[in-house]
């Protein structure tokens, strides 16, 4: 099961759990008020698991990729890590399914603090359009996930302030109509 909790300020790796002490955990109630969307999926069967393919037909997820994120797997591996860690947001939803490995989503709450939320192995996460966000690896530095997307795939990332954009006022609408 996914946990999630408010993040230090500690400047150190980012991989570390940065938890607050005491620790100010976040319940997935929380997260779906911030319009972050959780399931948890067979990965060891999602080639034929029905519940994938339901969700990707009810959601309209018509276009699927693989990466897998480690220094022998990714080309450019240091200079992606550091782009996925700013923080930044999409136009569209993003979607991400770990299939093997671990890692944390980071996203800004509506008071704008960063709460982690870690990812393993059969975790489904989708972050609203608008969020500010950011991806980091765990400290087992290693994580295959599927990336899905609702027609052809767009990878474009604004890196704060990006609060121009009609993703990101469409989101922050949803905030105080949450609120």
């Amino acid at each position: 099961m996914v946990e999630a909790w408010y993040m230090d300020e500690s400047q150190e790796d980012q991989r570390a759990p940065h938890r607050q002490r005491p620790n100010r955990s976040v319940s997935l109630e929380e997260l779906r008020r911030l319009g972050v969307v959780y399931r948890r999926l067979d990965a060891d069967n999602y080639e034929t698991d029905p519940c994938l393919k339901e969700i990707r037909r009810a959601e309209n997820y018509s276009w699927m990729d693989i990466v897998t994120i480690h220094k022998d797997k990714l080309p450019n591996y240091e200079e992606k890590i550091k782009t996925f860690y700013e923080e930044h947001l999409h136009l569209d939803d993003e979607i991400r399914y770990i299939l093997e490995g671990s890692g944390y989503f980071d996203v800004r709450d509506k008071d704008d603090k960063w709460i982690r939320i870690s990812m393993e192995k059969g975790d489904m996460i989708t972050l609203p359009a608008g969020i500010y966000h950011r991806f980091t690896l765990d400290e087992n530095n290693y994580v295959k996930a599927m990336r899905l997307f609702v027609g052809e795939p767009v990878w474009t990332a604004y890196n704060r302030p990006a609060d121009d954009f009609p993703a990101r006022k469409q989101y922050m609408k949803f905030l105080a109509e949450e609120a």
